[in-house]
């Protein structure tokens, strides 16, 4: 997992959060921002290009619940 600078009382804000793709099973890294308490968007793979559905959670900097799945 990466982080970016972006902060808020110490807490980074902003990070990267390792998944697997769906379709085509490679390891990807998505960027995520935690200061958002709940998200869900659709993103397409940086490897195969096909449509993911990104939905998580954070409470206080931290990601509590995280889930991708394929969009058809």
């Amino acid at each position: 997992m990466y982080e970016y600078l972006v902060r808020k009382d110490h807490m980074i804000l902003i990070q990267g959060h390792a998944a697997t793709c769906p379709h085509c099973w490679e390891p990807i890294t998505l960027t995520l921002d935690l200061s958002v308490a709940e998200q869900s968007y659709i993103e397409d793979c940086p490897v195969c290009c096909k449509a993911l559905i990104v939905s998580y959670s954070a409470n206080s900097g931290e990601v509590q619940d995280f889930n991708v799945e394929a969009s058809d």
